[in-house]
């Protein structure tokens, strides 16, 4: 698993958790596929084969930058910090023109974009080598960048784009060139940021081209999970939603990169996505704000108040606050998401693996005027019945049936508990 943004706090808690898994010291609470039937994530990788590496700004060793963090507990952090000094980051890329408030000097020592491309190649190549691996994944679990105009033409064709690689071209954020890195390698790609990467269409275009699994973008972990539960239900009930405000505040580097307008933007829009497609109708009060604020660290407190209008016109309100743990909730969704990406690259399944969007904010799809479904039930269903494809044996029946974006059951006597699988 090598980790762009590897000594972040999302990524020294994924890392630290492993750790913890396999010395004993935890279960696996908290991980979504862990509670799921042995016979669908038997064909996953386990939890404790998963190796580390990747790129950092910082040249910090992962104990260095947890106890920086402050997300492990005394105890915990006592338990792996031996075998999280032993991970140091490689230099990483980065451009202030993209990602303003977090910058670094561990940089790759690189004239061109084509000179970083062909390290971070090399990068991943000696991964594996080092470490004996069967297989890599690439997650970027980086800082939110700026978003690029994706109607240049450079992103339009992969030869246009490669030619754009070789020309320097200031248009290419650092999330797109590290995208590109695994693309050529043959290496699945998840972006868990709300950064352009490998949706860009010559990206994308390579990818299924090349056969190589890409997914993304922007982890739906606290406050877009809660509204993608709760927004399908009031529609169910035919409440109608009249307005959605919602307040984010947070205090860790991913707070601080959102702190500049640029990185903010990049953000919202991911985040103000959803509501549209579940309820089908543009709310037009919907409102998103998100909130520096430092002492709150990696403790983040997401805010919700809902107007709705119910039967005879009635006006009613929902107000939700989730105080929750930003990598707490964000590092086991980068556990999984590598381990099904591995997955979909062993089915020879190349571009877009629309069964992973159940965890992203604004999830990729294969089509430009494909709608992506963002009812958080319909998305794990999507998931469910992509997990029973590859089960051996005698085939599952499908869960739930998603067409054109609307949830049947299908009604089977065999189903149970177990999926019946």
């Amino acid at each position: 698993m090598a980790i762009v943004g590897l000594g972040g706090a999302v990524a020294t808690t994924a890392v630290a958790g492993v750790a913890l898994l396999r010395a004993g010291a935890m279960d696996t609470t908290g991980l979504p596929l862990a509670n799921l039937p042995e016979q669908l994530t038997d064909q996953l990788v386990r939890y404790e084969n998963l190796v580390f590496g990747g790129w950092d700004l910082s040249p910090d060793d992962l104990a260095a930058a947890a106890r920086h963090h402050g997300v492990l507990e005394r105890h915990q952090m006592a338990d792996v910090e031996a075998e999280l000094s032993a991970i140091q980051p490689w230099p990483a890329v980065g451009n202030v023109r993209f990602c303003r408030n977090v910058t670094g000097q561990h940089l790759l020592k690189v004239a061109s974009h084509a000179a970083a491309v062909e390290a971070m190649r090399a990068d991943l190549q000696r991964f594996r080598q080092e470490q004996n691996l069967d297989r890599v994944v690439v997650i970027n679990l980086a800082s939110t960048e700026a978003m690029p105009d994706l109607s240049l033409p450079l992103f339009a064709t992969p030869e246009a784009f490669e030619a754009a690689v070789q020309a320097d071209d200031e248009h290419i954020p650092p999330a797109m060139l590290y995208a590109y890195a695994a693309i050529l390698e043959g290496v699945p790609y998840v972006n868990f940021t709300p950064s352009c990467a490998a949706d860009a269409p010559a990206l994308l275009r390579l990818a299924e081209e090349r056969g190589v699994p890409v997914s993304g973008k922007d982890g739906k972990t606290g406050q877009t999970f809660i509204k993608t539960v709760i927004a399908p239900a009031l529609h169910a009930r035919n409440l109608h939603i009249d307005g959605w405000f919602s307040t984010n505040i947070l205090g860790n580097r991913d707070g601080l990169a959102l702190d500049h307008a640029d990185s903010l933007a990049s953000k919202i829009t991911t985040k103000g996505s959803v509501l549209d497609q579940i309820v089908g109708y543009k709310v037009d009060n919907h409102v998103v704000h998100i909130h520096y604020y430092k002492p709150r660290g990696d403790n983040k407190e997401a805010w919700d108040n809902i107007d709705v209008a119910g039967f005879m016109g009635q006006k009613m309100q929902l107000k939700v606050n989730f105080l929750c743990r930003d990598s707490i909730l964000a590092a086991p969704l980068a556990l999984e998401l590598a381990r099904l990406a591995d997955l979909a690259k062993r089915r020879n399944e190349g571009g877009v693996t629309p069964a992973l969007g159940v965890f992203f904010k604004s999830p990729m799809v294969a089509h430009p005027h494909e709608v992506p479904i963002h009812s958080f039930e319909q998305q794990q269903a999507v998931l469910l019945n992509w997990l029973a494809v590859g089960v051996q044996g005698p085939q599952p029946q499908p869960v739930v049936e998603v067409a054109k974006g609307v949830l049947a059951p299908v009604f089977v006597s065999d189903v149970s508990d177990d999926l019946a699988v």
